[in-house]
C-alpha cells in the first residue's frame, strides 16, 4: 500500500514539474524577440540573427506603429528606372532650355550637357536625374517637344531583393560591432586589445561598404536617369547636293598637292637612306669580283706584250 501510494506522489509530482516547464517555456517564447507580429502575420528573424538588447526591444505603446512602418518598407519596391531618347526638334537650343527647366520644375537636375555644332545645326545631348515618382509625367512632357520621337528605350531593375539583403547584412553588422566594443570594454591584455581594436576596425569598414551600397541603391531607385539626343530637322533630311564651292574645291587640291610632296620627299629619304646602302652592300661582294677580273686581263696583255718579239721593220728598195 505504501509502495503504490509512492508511485502515485512521484507520478503527481512529475506532472507537476513537466507542466511548470511548459509554462515557463511558453513564457519565455513569447517574451524574447524571435518573431514580429505584424497585420500581416508572423515574419520570423534569420536563424542567426543577434538578440535585441535592452535598448533595442520594441516598447508596448510603439510596437503596432513599428511594425507596420516596417512592413510598408518591406511591401515598398525599388525600381531603377533609366530611359533613352533621340528626338528631332525644330530648334535645338531653345527646346534644350525648356527641358532643363522641366527637369528643375520636376525636382530634378541636369546631370551632363554637350553640344557639337554643324553646317546644317544644332546637335545636342542631355542627361537628366528625375523623381522616379515624377518620371511618366516628365517623359510625356519631353516628347512633346519633338518634331518627331526617333527613338525611345526604358528599362528598369528591381533592386528590393538585393537592398533587403543588405539591411539584414548591416543589422548583424552591427550587432556584432556592439558585441565587439563589449568584448573591448572588458579586455585588459594589450594583445587582446589589439586583436579585438583589428577586428572592430574590419567590421565598421563592412559596415560602411554596405551603407555605401545600400545608400546608392536608394537615391539610384529615388531618381531616375533619362539620357536625351536632340537633332535639329534639317540634319535628319536626306542629304542634298549643295551649290559649287571653289573654296573648297581649291582646299582640296593644295591638300592633295601637299600629300603628294610629302610622298616624294617620304620616297627621298627612304630612298637615300634605306634603299641605297643596302643595295651597295649587296653589290659590294659583285663589284670587287669584276674589280679583280679587270686586274687580271690587264696582266695577262701586259705579260703578252712582252713575250711577242718585235716585228723586223720593212725594207726599202732604192733604185738609181
Amino acid at each position: 500500500m505504501k509502495t503504490r501510494l509512492n508511485t502515485t506522489a512521484q507520478l503527481m509530482s512529475a506532472t507537476i514539474a513537466s507542466m511548470f516547464l511548459l509554462v515557463m517555456t511558453g513564457c519565455n517564447s513569447a517574451a524574447t524577440p524571435s518573431s514580429i507580429i505584424s497585420d500581416q502575420g508572423v515574419a520570423p528573424q534569420p536563424a542567426n540573427a543577434p538578440a535585441l538588447s535592452n535598448s533595442e526591444k520594441p516598447t508596448g505603446g510603439n510596437s503596432a506603429s513599428g511594425d507596420k512602418a516596417a512592413s510598408a518598407a518591406l511591401t515598398a519596391r525599388l525600381i531603377v528606372r533609366n530611359a533613352t531618347l533621340i528626338l528631332i526638334v525644330d530648334d535645338t537650343q531653345s527646346r534644350v532650355d525648356a527641358i532643363t527647366k522641366l527637369a528643375s520644375d520636376a525636382g530634378g537636375y541636369v546631370v551632363s550637357s554637350s553640344s557639337t555644332k554643324y553646317d546644317a545645326g544644332l546637335q545636342s545631348r542631355l542627361s537628366l536625374r528625375i523623381p522616379s515618382d515624377k518620371f511618366d509625367a516628365a517623359m510625356s512632357s519631353i516628347r512633346k517637344q519633338a518634331v518627331e520621337v526617333r527613338e525611345e528605350t526604358i528599362s528598369g531593375e528591381d533592386v528590393t531583393a538585393e537592398f533587403t539583403d543588405l539591411s539584414s547584412q548591416l543589422k548583424n553588422l552591427e550587432a556584432a560591432e556592439l558585441q565587439l566594443r563589449d568584448i573591448m570594454s572588458k579586455t585588459v591584455k594589450t594583445d587582446d586589445v589589439l586583436s579585438v581594436y583589428n577586428a572592430l576596425t574590419q567590421k565598421r569598414g563592412e559596415i560602411e561598404q554596405v551603407k555605401g551600397r545600400m545608400q546608392f541603391l536608394s537615391q539610384s531607385a529615388a531618381m531616375a536617369t533619362i539620357n536625351i539626343t536632340l537633332m535639329p530637322d534639317t540634319l535628319a533630311q536626306p542629304v542634298q547636293i549643295a551649290g559649287w564651292r571653289p573654296e573648297g574645291v581649291a582646299k582640296s587640291a593644295i591638300e592633295a598637292l601637299v600629300g603628294a610632296l610629302q610622298g616624294i620627299a617620304s620616297l627621298v629619304i627612304w630612298l637615300v637612306i634605306v634603299i641605297i646602302p643596302v643595295l651597295l652592300i649587296l653589290a659590294s661582294p659583285f663589284i670587287a669580283l669584276g674589280l679583280i677580273l679587270r686586274r687580271r686581263n690587264k696582266r695577262k696583255k701586259a705579260q703578252q706584250q712582252t713575250t711577242t718579239p718585235a716585228a723586223p721593220p720593212p725594207s726599202q728598195n732604192t733604185s738609181k
